[in-house]
């Protein structure tokens, strides 16, 4: 008998194999909790919020602290705590709101395939984009790096809208964007790293000492309070509201996930 046929070997393949479905099934398992939007904020909601008890810079409760931080608001927003963000033409009619989490893997999936796209709306003025910052996967997965990039994404407003859009293009990208466990946007260091592919961050100064010294740290809180008491009904990212209506994909759940999706979804929530 050989050895491949040889009882050892097959007792070998069974092992194999039930230990790759126990590594997929937990795979599986931590994706759902981070992607399924009700899950994961009724599971918060019910722990009595999102808190803030995380360490930046070995600084144990900083975030706690953080909020009681004097407010700096980037350039380039609006509303008494600057977290009204817009892009886009002024004589663009309809907004289209976009609710995102910088560490969210749905988040990155929907830019990487539909995000140019949304781009080119907003360029060519068919309606406006506001941006609405969330950051509940760092205490779904727990970390600190969903509040440290959108603090780092307030540094790039405060260059300039363009800037802060390519600066989110590239967090979301396929080369810069880790796995949803990997907690590596809690270093400023590597936040600066992807920075660099933007041409108007790489040698701003300004920008830099902005993220090292974490200007904009109690704004990133403060928008993640509008996350939090959203009035469009918003459980997850990433979700696309206009007119107080999810736009969604083929699911009439989510946000779409592919081009022809978004392009079916937008056209007709632009006509509505």
């Amino acid at each position: 008998m050989s050895k491949r046929n040889s009882k050892e070997a097959k007792q070998a393949a069974r092992e194999r194999i039930r230990l790759e479905r126990e590594r997929q099934a937990k795979k599986d398992r931590v994706r759902r909790q981070l992607i399924v939007a009700g899950t994961v904020v009724g599971v918060l909601a019910a722990a009595g919020g999102i808190g803030y008890a995380v360490v930046q810079n070995n600084k144990p409760g900083y975030w706690e602290t953080a909020k009681d931080d004097p407010l700096v608001k980037p350039r380039n927003t609006a509303g008494a705590k600057g977290t009204t963000v817009v892009l886009g033409k002024d004589s663009a009619e309809k907004t289209l709101k976009i609710y995102e989490d910088s560490r969210c893997p749905a988040c990155a999936e929907f830019e990487q395939v539909v995000g140019a796209e949304v781009t080119k709306d907003v360029e060519a003025g068919k309606y406006k984009l506001q941006y609405v910052g969330a950051t509940f996967i760092d205490d779904a997965a727990t970390g600190e790096g969903s509040k440290n990039a959108l603090s780092a994404l307030g540094a790039a407003l405060n260059v300039s809208k363009d800037a802060f859009l390519d600066y989110k293009t590239q967090l979301y990208s396929a080369k810069y964007h880790p796995d949803e466990r990997d907690d590596k946007f809690k270093s400023d260091a590597y936040l600066l790293k992807v920075a660099d592919a933007v041409p108007a961050l790489k040698d701003d100064a300004g920008f830099r000492k902005a993220v090292q010294k974490g200007t904009y740290d109690r704004w990133a809180l403060e928008m993640s309070k509008l996350f939090q008491d959203n009035e469009d009904d918003v459980q997850g990212t990433p979700t696309l509201v206009m007119d107080g209506k999810h736009v969604t994909g083929s699911d009439k759940k989510q946000a779409p996930r592919s081009v022809q999706e978004y392009r079916t979804a937008i056209d007709a929530a632009l006509k509505g």
